[in-house]
């Protein structure tokens, strides 16, 4: 049965506007000069001294526009009977007729829209006498709906139409002058005290967002100007399932414009991938009024950095508007004109970016919404961005608010390239040094995994060059190192020997941070209270051997680790968290082993932000708490629990045959997957961790590397990119379709120089963009092309290589007219249009070239 939905849609407007135009009389002369309203009933052909036609004729017409509904759906596809449409034109006709009773004028129903007239004119009209069905109904509202539309285009067309138009707008608008007038003779001018403000306020901005803390260099950190340091990221649309991975039909686009397209924004981004330093970007871009930065739409507006771990007090209402710059701690708030973040969101001139709705604890996550629902109702119009970490809210958490959602990527590798260079740049090194990293990390899977953010980046080149070119190769190692080049030789390479006369050596640092971390992770937090800090370190003070620290008491050494370890910072006052959540992670980590808290660590195996907590405390426990730990995740029987298991066996320095075994024929019937529904669930699962798990490409059978490389390509990462290119030069049709299907989800120039380049031409590559086609041209061209989307048959007959094309397929809204330009295409074989197409257009085709007129276009994945 063909979707009845669609069918008033599908009957084209050369056939609805002839029938709608026979509904009125025509215009005579003279009728250009009315700017009086004008009543649609005087206009209808059916009534009064001049009619032209009948009611009866009204019924011939209803009659015409169900049967040319019916006869676009298709034989054996009518939604309704010859008796039932019978029953539809007789509503449908009655419908119609009300025209020549309801009051409202042309300018008016205009304003109503399709919908709301619709429903002005079946008000008169109940159904039930008529006893239609649910297809006849929605046959009957389709068919109303369409011809509305076509009515109220018709009306628009009409000269006494555009005269009335004139007048009530002038009318509106001499109203708004006078209003505007009485309000300012009873309000004060405030503009100027306004707009001085703001420059004052934009200056802070700049000051306060306009510079990068790059760490690891000089032995600590160093301020980059954020346009030397600024490195352009991508956002895309998400992907349902584990991480937000994105899908074929969504094209990235460049982090800084995602308000470009979406006046509201819910990105998504891991920990560390550039976040927080898109949101001083943006906030600086729109203090600065700067026009170069090609971001028009946030020239004139007024930015507000709302970090939600400083707004956010526990048992304390969420700021109001007139509070923002008091909440975050803004040193020009005690300035600020009474009611001017009001005037300016009214105005619809400001820029809300809210960063870090994941490090609001989450009984607290409510409260966040609806503080941002009842904002964005009452201050329509506004620009908003919010942030988040993947998995800290679920699915379309705002999109009944209107925000639409996007994820931020990680870096890709060029992005990862340009880093580098201009780290060793700022750090005054060869460029030789930044060469010899860049293969070490493109050469070490594990090191590949880790250069996925600017953070982890920054931390490899400061270790790079630390140790004169050698990297640990395991994570556990790279963070023990990391802790030691933060922890112990900063101060002292910098000759600093101690804070206010507390010295806290190494050892003692660690076990306070990690009573810290492990404190949060617990807690599901991710800060601590002032206080709260303050009490662990306390607490902790008898057990510690304080001896030739220099003294002082709970509060000395809060400040001294706060200070000087680099690894605390205090966001707001009163509150501290860890520089990064990598390093809360590992540190918690170490105190969990410590603490033997083994059986609290395989609870939350379902969660994925306690990945990297499992994993790294499998790495620094013994090998009988490894093992234990192991045997309790792969008996949870759940897909998740298997592959943490799995995983954990390269980080767990020893592991019991018997134990492994066991794991081992646990993953079994996981990995590789069964079916495609598996490939996925283990995908979603595991994310990057499955494909250290996954078998190939050697020794497996061809059903099996398909499955394989189908479970790789769900994960639409730099790692799952450097997987899949290991299969590129199989033998088996099916891996080839799979691997050339799984393009638009990797970053589209890097996949098509280590993957596509390498796969035969015959298979299908799909196409959303004269980009797309522009690179397969680099190629040296493509053999089989499924164009998805608008076109132009410019950038086809431009950015295609004649002499290869063999198969096209057409899959556009708006197909265009004709297919004579075929011709341009010499070795063209067979066209596939995937949308309505006349015979007699078909027939245009070049000789030998064959066309399909296809309904249902295949999945972009073409995943078996």
């Amino acid at each position: 049965m063909v979707d009845v939905t669609a069918l008033g849609a599908r009957v084209a407007s050369s056939a609805v506007t002839p029938l709608v135009r026979r509904l009125f009389v025509r215009d005579g002369p003279g009728a250009g000069l009315v700017d009086r309203p004008v009543r649609i009933s005087a206009l209808v052909s059916f009534r009064g001294e001049k009619r032209t036609v009948t009611p009866k004729d009204v019924e011939k017409i209803a009659g015409e526009l169900v049967r040319r509904a019916l006869a676009a759906a298709g034989p054996g596809e009518e939604p309704v009977g010859a008796a039932e449409a019978a029953v539809v034109k007789d509503a449908l006709a009655r419908t119609l007729a009300r025209l020549g009773e309801i009051t409202v004028e042309d300018y008016e129903a205009v304003g109503l829209g399709p919908e709301r007239f619709a429903r002005e004119l079946s008000a008169g009209v109940p159904l039930a006498p008529y006893g239609l069905g649910e297809g006849g109904t929605l046959l009957y509202e389709r068919l109303l709906h369409t011809a509305s539309l076509h009515i109220l285009n018709f009306l628009t067309q009409r000269s006494t139409y555009v005269a009335r138009r004139q007048t009530v707008q002038a009318q509106q608008l001499a109203r708004l002058v006078q209003a505007v007038d009485v309000l300012l003779e009873r309000l004060p001018s405030r503009s100027a005290e306004d707009a001085g403000f703001e420059e004052r306020y934009a200056d802070h901005i700049t000051t306060r967002y306009g510079t990068l803390t790059i760490y690891g260099l000089d032995a600590g950190t160093r301020e980059w100007p954020l346009d030397t340091a600024y490195l352009s990221l991508e956002a895309t649309r998400p992907q349902a399932g584990r991480g937000g991975n994105r899908g074929p039909e969504y094209p990235t686009v460049a982090a800084e414009q995602v308000l470009a397209g979406h006046d509201q924004v819910f990105l998504r981004g891991a920990a560390g991938s550039g976040k927080t330093t898109l949101v001083q970007w943006l906030a600086v871009t729109a203090a600065s009024r700067v026009y170069d930065h090609g971001l028009p739409h946030l020239i004139g507006q007024v930015p507000f950095v709302l970090p939600m771990r400083r707004i956010v007090r526990p048992d304390a209402e969420l700021p109001l508007p007139g509070d923002f710059l008091r909440a975050v701690g803004c040193p020009v708030a005690g300035e600020q004109p009474p009611g001017w973040v009001e005037r300016v969101l009214r105005a619809r001139r400001g820029v809300l970016l809210v960063d870090g709705i994941d490090e609001v604890a989450g009984d607290r996550r409510a409260a966040a919404r609806r503080w941002l629902r009842e904002l964005v109702r009452a201050f329509p119009g506004n620009l908003w961005l919010v942030t988040s970490r993947p998995s800290a809210v679920p699915e379309d958490w705002l999109a009944a608010e209107g925000f639409s959602e996007l994820v931020l990527a990680p870096m890709g590798r060029e992005g990862v390239a340009t880093f580098v260079r201009r780290w060793h740049r700022a750090a005054e090194v060869d460029e030789s040094v930044g060469a010899s990293l860049l293969a070490s990390v493109r050469g070490t899977p594990e090191l590949t995994g880790l250069a996925t953010n600017p953070l982890m980046c920054g931390m490899l080149c400061a270790l790079h060059r630390d140790r004169r070119g050698f990297l640990p190769q395991d994570r556990r190692s790279l963070y023990e190192a990391a802790l030691t080049m933060l922890l112990e030789r900063r101060d002292r390479e910098r000759e600093l020997h101690g804070f206010d006369g507390v010295r806290l050596a190494y050892a003692t640092q660690v076990q306070l941070l990690q009573k810290l971390a492990w404190w949060l992770i617990r807690n599901s937090r991710a800060e601590l209270d002032r206080d709260e800090a303050l009490g662990i370190v306390e607490r902790s003070l008898p057990a510690l051997d304080l001896d030739g620290a220099g003294g002082g008491g709970g509060e000395e050494v809060y400040r001294a680790l706060l200070l000087r370890s680099g690894l605390l910072r205090e966001p707001a006052e009163g509150r501290v968290d860890f520089l990064h959540r990598t390093f809360q992670d590992y540190l918690g980590a170490r105190l969990a082993v410590q603490e033997m808290d083994f059986g609290l660590l395989v609870g939350h195996a379902d969660r994925d932000q306690w990945e990297d907590v499992i994993l790294l405390a499998l790495a620094h426990a013994r090998p009988k708490e490894a093992e234990h730990m192991l045997r309790r995740l792969t008996e949870l029987g759940t897909p998740r629990g298997t592959l943490l298991a799995a995983a954990g066996l390269r980080y767990a320095a020893e592991v019991e045959p018997g134990t492994r075994r066991h794991v081992e024929e646990g993953l079994a019937t996981h990995v590789p997957p069964a079916t495609k529904a598996a490939a996925r669930d283990v995908a979603q699962a595991g994310g990057d961790l499955v494909l250290s798990l996954l078998p190939g490409p050697d020794g497996l059978d061809d059903d099996t590397a398909f499955r394989v490389v189908q479970t790789a390509a769900h994960l639409h990462s730099e790692a799952a990119l450097q997987f899949l290119s290991r299969f590129r030069d199989h033998t088996d049709s099916f891996v080839g379709t799979q691997l050339a299907a799984a393009w638009h989800g990797f970053d589209r120039d890097q996949y098509a120089r280590e993957i596509l380049a390498h796969l035969p031409t015959q298979y299908a590559v799909d196409a959303y963009s004269a980009e797309d086609l522009r690179t397969l041209r680099s190629l040296g061209g493509w053999e089989h092309i499924h164009v998805r989307g608008p076109y132009r048959v410019e950038d086809l007959t431009s950015l295609i290589v004649p002499e290869r094309l063999r198969l096209l397929a057409l899959d556009a809204p708006h197909p265009v007219e004709g297919l004579s330009w075929l011709g341009a295409f010499p070795a063209l074989r067979s066209v596939t249009v995937y949308t309505d197409l006349d015979p007699a257009v078909a027939g245009q085709a070049p000789p030998g070239v064959t066309v399909r007129n296809e309904t249902v276009p295949p999945s972009a994945d073409h995943q078996g």
